[in-house]
């Protein structure tokens, strides 16, 4: 017999897919591992206490002078080897007798062939008589009596060996500055050519400020013609003093 649907001409509805299966997820391989060591290190008596308690014997019930301390009983033998017996002394054995000493007589010789006791010098400061020893005070000169008294110490003798070495590198770096820095004095004909130069230089300036006209009505002509007067005079200044000194120095720079 047909179904309704297809007697009217229908057709079935496809079939739904089938949906995967889920997985698990990763699992590890120590998880038993893990599982056990959680389970063993797991303390019973913070629960409900241990799973099994040692139940004490009823012939282990507390005895009379248990509790005091026990003294090792006495041993014959020590480390093993037996003690040996009590020997009595022979007849022919004698002990020694000591000698009696006369301790007076021996202080007084010792005392009248011992040599006297040096007396210490002491020193009193007040009028009751306080006294203190001399020689821990200071004032007793002991210490002239050393060897190496007024001897200067190794250090003392090297530090100023080390300071007047200083000093002697020192005055030398100083001279030969002092020879860099010496004036040079110029010969006859150096002196000639500059006085030359220097008059040379006088007329090319004294030709342009004759040059000049007479009319300074701005402000670049009387600049300029101060600039050349200046000049001028420095000019003549130099050469006065070149005319006037026979020797001339000048500095090594």
């Amino acid at each position: 017999m047909a179904t309704p649907s297809a007697r009217e001409g229908g057709c079935e509805p496809p079939p739904r897919p089938k949906q995967p299966a889920k997985s698990e997820g990763y699992i590890s391989r120590l998880k038993q591992l893990v599982k056990h060591e959680a389970e063993k290190n797991k303390s019973q008596w913070k629960t409900i206490g241990p799973a099994k308690v040692a139940v004490p014997s009823p012939n282990d019930f507390l005895q009379k002078h248990s509790k005091e301390p026990k003294v090792a009983p006495k041993k014959n033998e020590e480390d093993g080897k037996k003690l040996l017996p009590l020997s009595v002394p022979p007849r022919t054995y004698h002990p020694v007798t000591h000698i009696k000493k006369n301790f007076i007589n021996k202080n007084a010789l010792a005392v009248m062939t011992g040599e006297p006791k040096k007396p210490r010098h002491f020193c009193v400061d007040t009028r009751q008589g306080d006294k203190y020893l001399l020689e821990p005070s200071g004032l007793y000169p002991k210490y002239i009596k050393k060897k190496n008294y007024g001897v200067l110490p190794k250090y003392v003798i090297q530090r100023n060996e080390e300071m007047k070495r200083e000093e002697e590198e020192y005055q030398a770096s100083i001279l030969e500055q002092l020879k860099k820095k010496a004036m040079k004095a110029l010969s006859e004909e150096e002196r000639t050519n500059v006085l030359k130069a220097l008059k040379k230089n006088w007329e090319e300036i004294n030709h342009a400020y004759q040059g000049l006209p007479i009319v300074t009505d701005t402000m670049y002509k009387r600049m300029h013609k101060e600039e050349l007067e200046l000049k001028l005079k420095q000019l003549e200044h130099d050469i006065a003093a070149i005319e006037k000194h026979k020797t001339v120095y000048i500095a090594n720079v």
